[in-house]
């Protein structure tokens, strides 16, 4: 099948249902001097371009296999149901996680939720790490800090011309993704430029940090440093004459950990105000959306405290909390968990509770939607509370992992979990496909035959459990499991320091 765009036409394939167009550039490659700077218009094609393929991964530590990576990496991929009506069908628009550091659209495959529920799936690739996120003063006109982000919207500007050629309703484009990609949907909400790009959103697993220019200059300059390019004065110059390998080689120090990686910045013209405080100012763009989280989102991240005694998960709670921390452990004392694993059971929780990774998860969750929801009255809150969800993560020997950050993702997309769900787990994922396609379609989750998902104003959320088992619990059930009433009680910041460095400082041995 071949469908023209407003830069040439391009030749798809048909499989199982599902029309396919991989591979399709939607700016031009960021090389050269397009390297840091905000996405160019890509070039036309006169002969109709192969799109069976997926483009290229765009630079980051290998995770996967998968395409090649190169700095040619700004690609989208869009999937169609084959039998279409003359309507033009609603957008579902698809940004990865990976810390904005790893991952890549084709390890999304939209097959499954386009022929479910009758949408039109878009996945795109944008520039990760010191590609996609440096801040280095000098080092573009415009975008410094956010090219990934500038990425996306450009992305999202290709949706727009173009997606009505592939069945596609530009007016009913829903932006969606988790992690990495959750945080993305939030300051696209956030940013200026986005308005009108969208009809509506979906956060998995994501939340509205950023950081300010002086912190990603900060962050810049040391990259630069480790680069080799030191000197103030020539350090752009002698960062763009490396190549992609020597940039990479030096990124270890940028790309961080959990906590210490890229994010979005803040004060410039795509993005004036942090996300967090644009949404509790109400200045963002008002859609309907879905938000929601896994039910122990951090338990793995806490397993540098697989080791740790009573005394040394106290006081690394203490190194935390400081004057809070005696009334921290009165709520979340060791001897309350099980063992072995003990420590982590415990600091897993209380993290995971009063959401200092990121205000994902958790209480400050619970008042990010109440947020969102005092503006937006189609606004939807879940918690996916499958005990025993399969994950690709390596863990101990004995571990319970919960529902850990991402482990969602298997149930929407194919992927290598979704080979391992149980019956019942299958009957989750083909509710959350019609949950998830049905508010891409009419802004509100509820679908016939599925127990019904009423709005946050409601005062109630929808806890996603295998079989038949979701249902819609009062927000104080919520509130309750994660003791908010505790947390939303006292003053405390979000942990700036990684997991394993804390343990460290605590004295908790490396296994």
């Amino acid at each position: 099948m071949t469908i023209s765009t407003d830069k040439g036409s391009v030749a798809g394939a048909t499989a199982d249902g599902v029309d396919r167009f991989l591979g399709i550039p939607y700016a031009a490659p960021p090389v050269g001097t397009r390297r840091w700077q905000p996405p160019a218009p890509a070039s036309a094609w006169s002969s109709p371009r192969s799109a069976t393929a997926y483009g290229s991964r765009c630079p980051q530590s290998p995770t996967s296999t998968g395409p090649g990576m190169s700095e040619d990496c700004l690609y989208l991929n869009v999937y169609t149901p084959e039998r279409r009506t003359n309507r033009p069908l609603p957008v579902l628009f698809w940004i990865h996680g990976g810390g904005f550091s790893s991952g890549a659209g084709d390890l999304y495959d939209g097959s499954q939720i386009a022929k479910a529920s009758n949408v039109v799936v878009v996945t795109i690739n944008y520039r990760l790490g010191v590609f996609g996120f440096l801040d280095v003063p000098g080092l573009s006109r415009q975008g410094a800090g956010n090219y990934g982000l500038l990425d996306q919207e450009a992305a999202l500007r290709w949706t727009q011309r173009n997606i009505g050629a592939f069945g596609g309703d530009a007016g009913r484009v829903t932006i969606a993704g988790e992690s990495a990609g959750g945080h993305s949907v939030c300051a696209l909400l956030s940013s200026p430029p986005a308005r009108d790009l969208f009809a509506g959103a979906i956060i998995q697993s994501g939340g509205c940090p950023s950081l300010t220019v002086a912190q990603a200059t900060a962050e810049g300059d040391a990259y630069a440093a480790a680069a080799g390019c030191s000197v103030p004065a020539t350090s752009v110059s002698c960062l763009r004459a490396k190549s992609a390998n020597e940039l990479r080689a030096a990124d270890s120090g940028f790309i961080g950990g959990i906590l210490t990686g890229p994010l979005p910045v803040s004060g410039v013209p795509e993005l004036p105000l942090a996300p967090s405080v644009a949404v509790r100012s109400g200045r963002i763009h008002n859609v309907p959306l879905l938000i929601g989280s896994t039910r122990d989102e951090v338990r793995q991240w806490a397993l540098p405290f697989a080791n740790a005694t009573k005394g040394q998960y106290e006081r690394a709670v203490r190194l935390e909390f400081g004057a809070q921390a005696n009334a921290v452990l009165a709520h979340y004392p060791y001897s309350a968990y099980d063992s072995p694993y003990t420590a982590t059971y415990a600091i897993g929780t209380l993290w995971g509770d009063s959401s200092v990774f990121y205000g994902l998860g958790g209480c400050q969750y619970q008042n990010l939607t109440a947020q969102f929801a005092t503006r937006q009255p189609k606004t939807y809150f879940y918690e996916f509370d499958d005990p025993h969800p399969p994950t690709l993560a390596t863990t101990p020997a004995g571990f319970d992992s919960g529902a850990p950050h991402a482990s969602e993702l298997g149930y929407l997309w194919p992927m290598e979990t979704s080979k391992s769900l149980t019956p019942e787990q299958q009957q989750l994922s083909m509710a959350m496909v019609r949950y998830w396609g049905a508010f891409v379609k009419h802004a509100n989750p509820t679908t016939g035959g599925l127990a019904a998902w009423p709005s946050y104003r409601s005062g109630k959320y929808m806890s996603l459990l295998p079989g038949d088992d979701s249902q819609a619990l009062k927000s104080e059930v919520y509130a309750d499991r994660h003791q908010c009433s505790f947390w939303n009680s006292i003053s405390y910041d979000w942990l700036t320091t990684n997991p394993d460095r804390l343990a460290a400082q605590a004295g908790v041995p490396t296994s």
